[in-house]
């Protein structure tokens, strides 16, 4: 039976090359991983306000980053739930319910989704 003292050179010509990295490209290798950067605070407003403009009952005139979905905008509880929901499906993110209870402004949207890292 061949030692490991005797194995060392043909290890090393076959790491020298590159064959086991073929073989194995997972353990030799490393994997590539590409994320991109974070979401700028405008172009979220841009898109919130874009999620808001396909709302039939939002007022257009009064829409702008610190409307108010109740008071500026004319939207009721249920509505102002569909327009979390649809944020939720335009950032890719689920916002948990005590949470979107707290967004009742555009403002208040942007802020929450700027923290989350996983909005894309």
């Amino acid at each position: 039976m061949l030692g490991f003292t005797a194995l060392r050179p043909v290890a090393r010509s076959l790491v020298a090359s590159n064959a086991i990295r073929t073989a194995y490209p997972t353990i030799y290798g490393f994997s590539r991983f590409y994320s991109a950067g974070a979401l700028s605070h405008s172009d979220i407003e841009s898109r919130i306000l874009d999620v808001l403009r396909g709302y039939d009952k939002v007022d257009q005139s009064k829409l702008n980053a610190q409307s108010h979905f109740n008071k500026d905008l004319g939207l009721d509880s249920l509505d102002t739930v569909e327009v979390v929901m649809a944020i939720e499906e335009e950032f890719s993110v689920e916002i948990p319910d005590k949470d979107a209870d707290e967004i009742k402004t555009v403002s208040h949207a942007i802020d929450y989704i700027s923290k989350r890292e996983d909005a894309h």
